[in-house]
């Protein structure tokens, strides 16, 4: 009996290898994409000869010693749906695969953002009905080395049932270009919030880039689990010397209670996600408490407790009773306090908050912050005792270079599609003037190993946030990295949309995502598919100094400079040779723009925009695009000596 057993357990293993496999990307519902030889790979016994079967063709090929085999599918017109059938000692049959328009869509949290968070979502959402917008969702994961496959992901169809997790960009892109061209879009989604753009590197190109080969020489082929040991150690060591205590949820029971003491929690700023401060880059738990004194008269009055917004989930009690809860981290919190909760003297409001990704904590706009009495209020803003209790330890993804490059875009290579689309620059900040280097170098590897030529690359320019009140007089490092990304520009077949006008000071992620996506497709549109249009905000070109003027001319004018119901223009400043700059007075005169002031009579350079909250610029062209962000000195910048470095 049991020979019989290991008898048939060997059989169903031999059959198990002996099988054809198909890397996730390949299955059912896919879109392909036309007009392009079409790479199909998979797996199979050594040796193993496989045919693949498609519309009218037929290849056949033969796995090499390691399993692994290739076709080439001629270049097929916009169809479908077919079946692509792959024939080896099984058979694999792909049902409903449609040939078209294929875009990858990679980059950090403001591409990962979902269409069920963007503006009018609802509405967006229920009107979805595009069976022929295809969206595949790539799952996150990390990887030491190159993988043959990705850890899950599946194609889906643009309806109302599913639209609302898609990559928001890339749906409101698709849907401009469908409209447009009537045929098959797909999009892949590979993204992760909070990533910097070395890790979506592969370690081939910083080998033969001059400017990091020194770096990666420097970093070891990585074992991720040893990486997770030793990055829980460091989370659990910093956050005991941040807090002076270890991580527990002993006693959490308490924390909500009035006359639990606190003394020896640490404090931290509010409102301010906790990234930014002593906390650092951590998902999990943390309480948050403040001790609030209130006269015999306030605690008499009606009540209602304002939160701002808490990324992601809340709950939230005033002397030790619940007031409220909330898990959608855009939400502001807005909660009514019973009454005879409040009492004369002390009371103390206890927040439990959960952070699932992305940021943390406490965050929003200062004047949300508060208590409201109807006829007065007072303000909570500043100083709140903190206690984190639970930490979710993952590996981050900029731990190391490479690590999403290997796990999340090599088991895409070599599908074909038409180009890339890019958000992603937020991460990168702290080593803005690097990004001029890493940024090109990311994008020729892509195009290295995807072998598909100088494929269109569209990436969007960071928006307006106010993250370290950086301007001319200090610096800014948003400016910095807008101006890295303008810069990219100098490589074939890029593009860029500009997004000074669509951006939220206070919230990273913007919800107008749709904008985005159109102003990416209108660039696609007349680059590739014959659309002819205008598809970019004036760019800076030179300056001309006269006198005590700058003259400054642009590109991409469109049919105008103009300014929103021709109001004044905004943004400019102007500096002489102290470095100093001034609010300058700008007008447009004959497409071209005159700056000034009275406090610099002998003027060397402008800038425009050059703060991390630029919502105030306001120059467009006729055609409503808005112009970027730009210096015209070249001055040493605040990022100029940051470097990337891999911390061991």
């Amino acid at each position: 009996m049991k020979k019989s057993l290991l008898f048939i357990f060997l059989f169903i293993s031999v059959l198990a290898n002996a099988n054809v496999r198909m890397p996730l990307i390949f299955s059912d519902g896919m879109v392909l994409q036309r007009n392009k030889e079409i790479p199909v790979w998979g797996f199979a016994d050594a040796n193993e000869s496989v045919e693949v079967h498609f519309n009218k063709q037929i290849k056949k090929t033969q796995a090499d010693k390691n399993g692994k085999w290739t076709v080439n599918l001629s270049p097929e017109k916009a169809s479908g749906p077919f079946e692509l059938v792959i024939i080896g000692k099984n058979k694999i049959t792909i049902k409903n695969v449609l040939v078209g328009e294929v875009w990858i869509c990679s980059g950090q949290s403001n591409m990962e953002f979902q269409v069920f968070k963007t503006m009018n979502s609802e509405k967006e959402i229920s009107s979805a009905d595009y069976p022929m917008i295809r969206h595949f969702g790539v799952a996150q994961d990390l990887s030491g080395t190159p993988k043959d496959d990705l850890k899950q992901g599946k194609w889906e169809v643009a309806n109302k049932e599913n639209v609302g997790n898609f990559t928001a960009v890339g749906y409101y892109f698709a849907r401009k270009l469908y409209s447009e061209l009537k045929i098959p879009i797909g999009i892949i989604n590979t993204s992760w919030g909070g990533t910097n753009v070395e890790t979506w590197t592969s370690r081939e190109a910083f080998e033969n880039s001059s400017d990091f080969k020194a770096m990666i020489a420097d970093v070891p082929t990585v074992d991720i689990n040893a990486i997770f040991e030793t990055y829980k150690k460091s989370v659990l060591d910093n956050l005991k010397k941040v807090q002076g205590f270890d991580v527990s949820m002993e006693n959490e029971e308490q924390f909500k209670n009035p006359n639990f003491q606190d003394k020896n929690w640490p404090e931290i700023k509010v409102p301010s996600l906790w990234e930014n401060q002593q906390i650092g880059n951590i998902d999990g738990i943390v309480w948050m408490r403040k001790t609030i004194i209130l006269t015999a008269e306030q605690a008499k009055k009606e009540a209602t407790l304002h939160l701002a917004k808490v990324d992601d989930e809340d709950k939230t009690y005033v002397n030790g009773v619940e007031v409220g809860t909330n898990n959608f981290w855009d939400a502001k919190r807005v909660y009514k306090i019973p009454a005879n909760v409040l009492k004369e003297g002390t009371n103390v409001i206890a927040v439990r908050i959960t952070d699932y990704s992305g940021g943390g904590g406490i965050y929003g706009d200062a004047a949300d912050l508060k208590i409201d009495f109807k006829d007065s209020n007072l303000p909570l803003e500043g100083l709140w005792k903190f206690n984190v209790i639970k930490v979710r330890i993952e590996v981050s993804p900029n731990s190391y270079p490479s690590l999403l490059y290997n796990a999340m875009v090599n088991p895409l290579v070599p599908y074909a599609m038409q180009g890339v689309l890019w958000y992603q620059g937020e991460a990168n900040v702290w080593r803005a003037a690097e990004y001029k280097k890493s940024f090109p170098l990311m994008i020729n590897d892509w195009r290295t190993k995807f072998k598909q030529g100088d494929f269109p690359f569209y990436f969007v320019q960071l928006s307006t946030f106010d993250e370290f009140g950086g301007n001319s007089q200090k610096g800014s490092r948003w400016a910095e990295l807008r101006e890295a990304q303008s810069e990219t520009l100098k490589l074939k077949n890029t593009g860029m949309a500009v997004t000074t006008d669509i951006g939220n000071a206070k919230d990273i992620h913007p919800t107008n995502k749709q904008d985005i996506g159109l102003r990416l497709a209108a660039t696609a549109l007349n680059n590739i598919y014959g659309k002819k249009q205008v598809y970019s905000g004036p760019t800076y070109k030179s300056q001309e100094i006269k006198g005590n003027q700058i003259i400054l001319t642009f590109d991409n004018i469109g049919s105008g400079l103009s300014t929103p119901n021709n109001v004044e223009l905004k943004g400019f400043e102007i500096a002489g040779a102290d470095k100093v700059f001034h609010s300058a007075k700008a007008i447009i005169k004959d497409n071209k723009i005159i700056v000034s002031s009275d406090k610099v009579q002998n003027p060397v350079a402008v800038h425009y925009g050059w703060a991390d909250d630029d919502t105030a610029i306001n120059l467009f062209n006729k055609e409503k695009f808005p112009a970027s962000p730009f210096r015209t000195d070249n001055w040493e910048m605040l990022t100029a000596n940051e470097k990337y470095k891999v911390s061991k």
